[in-house]
């Protein structure tokens, strides 16, 4: 197999594990390349960087080596390195696929990916935004609040989950909607299909404007929205790829990560 290294150039120790990782991976018998024959990416940083690296390579699978903090994305820790690289060599791993989405202004074709989630939020301390929400052209809902998640089921463990939202499995064929610090007590998230269309567009209230509405992928900002203009947020054409080395368990990274324990019962 050729793999290729993506380091988060920022952390200080990136280079020199990378280095150490690239000869034990050579006397595997993996191949190092720097160019486009490689078969798959190895991610060294934390979950910002695999962030980083789905958008770089996003036609190779990816494998997260965690140099960062909470690493949820990046699925080998440090102590297992090795581990990793012998399990890679001996193809013990299969190739996942992860939903994605796509945001755009109703009638532009310029898009925007995001593997966790797109967020449409006040850029502003002050009042509370009105949203009005459709799914596949229906009315669902009219929100205030400080703005609305739409995750993915990779992105239900980051800033949806959160903002009270729920965990999905990675494999789920569904997507979030968050409302983030709703002015009510009867609002919650919601699970939708990931077949669905949403669209999302703000409102004047009570005379107010609507002013310094932006709409972020995977907490960069994509764009910027105004009154009565609207979001359309689908699942994008195509997904991400992961590596799941042998054994990988989405219910054991959640406890181990974030501490879920799955039971109440002693």
């Amino acid at each position: 197999m050729r793999i290729r290294l993506y380091i988060n150039e920022t952390n200080p120790r990136a280079k020199a594990v990378a280095a150490t990782l690239a000869r034990q991976a050579q006397a595997l018998g993996l191949t190092v390349v720097a160019d486009d024959s490689a078969e798959a990416v190895l991610v060294l940083g934390g979950d910002g960087t695999i962030l980083r690296a789905v958008r770089t390579y996003p036609a190779l699978p990816l494998l997260g080596f965690n140099l960062g903090g909470l690493g949820y994305l990046s699925s080998v820790e440090e102590k297992d390195f090795d581990l990793a690289l012998g399990m890679l060599a001996a193809r013990r791993y299969k190739i996942a696929e992860r939903t994605m989405l796509c945001v755009a202004k109703e009638g532009s074709a310029a898009t925007h990916a995001a593997l966790n989630d797109i967020v449409v939020m006040r850029e502003k301390t002050g009042h509370a935004l009105v949203l009005d929400v459709t799914s596949q052209g229906h009315a669902a809902t009219r929100y205030m609040a400080d703005g609305i998640i739409v995750a993915t089921p990779t992105g239900s463990t980051a800033y949806s989950l959160a903002a009270g939202g729920p965990v999905l499995m990675p494999d789920s064929a569904a997507f979030v909607v968050t409302p983030m610090s709703p002015h009510a007590l009867g609002v919650r998230p919601i699970v939708v299909s990931d077949a669905v269309t949403l669209t999302i567009t703000p409102r004047e209230r009570e005379n107010r404007p609507v002013e310094n509405v932006g709409v972020y992928a995977d907490g960069e900002r994509a764009l910027g929205v105004g009154a009565d203009e609207t979001v359309v947020i689908a699942k994008a054409p195509r997904g991400a790829s992961f590596i799941e080395l042998e054994g990988y368990d989405p219910h054991e990274v959640l406890s181990r990560k974030l501490g879920w324990s799955g039971t109440c019962v002693k």
